[in-house]
Formats: C-alpha cells, structure tokens, sequence
C-alpha cells in the first residue's frame, strides 16, 4: 500500500527546488524532482495533486512562480510616445551574437517547456537560435529551419536533446532526415547511461508504439521498463512492454551543463567578445542620436 503523502512537506520541498533555480522551472520538472527524491509517487493523480497545490500556493502568496509556456497575454506593443518608442529601441538593441562564428550553433529539444530555460541561458547572452520539435516535426517548420541554415552560409551544428523512449530515438531522427543540413549532430540527453546515472524516474512506455521494435533491438534492456517481466499481452497478442523516461525528469543544471560542454568546441569566445564591444558602441551611438 501506497505511504500516505505529506504534502506540507512536499509544498515546503518544492518550493526550495524551484528557489534553488536561476532560471524558472516548469511543473512537470518540479514533479520529477520530487519524484527523485521519493516524496510523491510516480502517478498521474500525484502530478495533478502537486498540480492544484502550487496553484493554490501560488495564488495565496505562498509559492513561487514556475513556467508556463502554454497561456499569456497577446497583445500588439504600443508606446506612450515617440521618446518611450526611441528608450525600447535603445533597450533592446542587439547585434547578432553569432557573428563571425565559424559555425552556426543551433539548439533542439522534444518538449516545448524546455525552450524558456534553453533561451535563458544560451539563446538571449549568446543569441544562439532554440528549436522546439513539439514531436515529429512539420514541413513548414523544416522548411524555415533549412532557410535559416541556409542564410548562415557557414557549417551548422544542431544540438539535441530528447526522452529515451520509442518516440524519443526517432523524432531527432526524423527531423535530421527531413532538414538534411547538419554539419554534425549532437544528442546530449536522454541516453541509458543518463538515466541510470541521475536515477530518473521509469515510466511504462506505449506498448503499441510501431517503434518500439526498432527501440529494443537498439538498446535491449535498457529499452524496457522492467527487464524481468519484459511483456504485455493484449487482445492475445504479445507486445514488449517498453520503458519513457523524459527529459523534464533530469535536473536542469545537469541539462544546462551538457549543452554548455556540447557548444563549448564549437564556439568562439574572442569572437563572442568582439561582437559585445561592437553592440556597445552601437548602442552608445544611438544614445548619442537621440
């Protein structure tokens, strides 16, 4: 039988995980934490109960916000006048930061919510562009990465990040094939060895997932969610039982010091310099003019 949870523990826990980030966390990552460290189970009805309970913090005041890619505000940008207009301009003033580099630097992930966190620490210092696959890819979005790849003129490198499942393995596979402008690609994150190293929380994979296959001869056992008891029969029919592990469930730390190490031999710092001190000037220079 299942421990009951103390949820004013859990509260007081996950309110010192999300504080111990520099960057905001979304839900799903806090619920992994959580999970890592055996305060909540590994369940739906655990992750909409942590869920209704930060909300609820929230709104009294009592817990920090988390990110949440999926709802805000649209509105047009507008300015009181023409001198407020002129202040946003000189606020927002950047070159591109990429410039001169050798080799265009881009970065991927499966998930959506991961993009903020990504843009927050390599996408707005370092200007280095973050595609969300939101999954199997569309035309159009492959179509605008191979045109941005194709502007650079210069060898493009795409970083990647994904869940180890069926899925997972296939959708950067799928996107690679599709774009075919890739130098060099890079798959930092998930892997078994990731996985087992952080402890990440198992879950029990799609069982008809037409790539589960292909995922179990690749990786064998780390491809299924419990070794010993590798099989699910349905409709009387046998299907092996695969493992999800996402990529929400590793510490963002961690995700932020393997795409550090990834970028690092491709990226020139004296260079990154330079283009600061030129953005500078510049933005002096429109001082000056204003």
């Amino acid at each position: 039988m299942q421990p009951r949870t103390d949820w004013g523990h859990v509260l007081d826990e996950a309110r010192g995980i999300v504080e111990s980030y520099d960057t905001l966390v979304t839900l799903r990552q806090l619920f992994y934490r959580l999970v890592a460290r055996q305060l909540i189970p590994n369940t739906q009805s655990a992750y909409k109960n942590l869920s209704a309970r930060t909300a609820d913090a929230r709104r009294a005041g009592d817990f920090p916000p988390l990110f949440d890619q999926t709802r805000g505000i649209e509105r047009r940008p507008a300015f009181r006048s023409p001198g407020a207009a002129v202040a946003t301009i000189l606020r927002i003033y950047r070159r591109d930061r990429t410039e001169n580099q050798d080799v265009s630097v881009y970065l991927a992930v499966e998930k959506a919510g991961l993009v903020n966190q990504l843009m927050d620490w390599f996408g707005d210092p370092m200007g280095i562009p973050v595609l969300p696959l939101r999954g199997y890819s569309s035309v159009p979005f492959e179509s605008a990465v191979i045109a941005d790849v194709g502007r650079a003129e210069r060898p493009a490198i795409l970083i990647y990040a994904g869940d180890h499942d069926a899925s997972g393995w296939d959708i950067d596979r799928n996107f690679i094939d599709q774009t075919d402008c890739w130098a060099k690609v890079i798959r930092v994150a998930l892997d078994p060895g990731l996985v087992a190293e952080h402890g990440l929380a198992r879950q029990r994979g799609k069982h008809l997932d037409s790539r589960v296959e292909g995922f179990v001869a690749r990786f064998g056992d780390a491809a299924l969610y419990d070794p010993a008891s590798p099989y699910i029969y349905e409709g009387g029919k046998r299907y092996w039982l695969p493992v999800q592990v996402e990529l929400d469930a590793l510490d963002p730390d961690v995700l932020r010091g393997l795409f550090a190490d990834a970028i690092a031999p491709f990226w020139g710092t004296s260079t990154y310099d330079a283009v600061l001190e030129r953005e500078a000037a510049e933005r002096a220079e429109l001082e000056r003019l204003t």
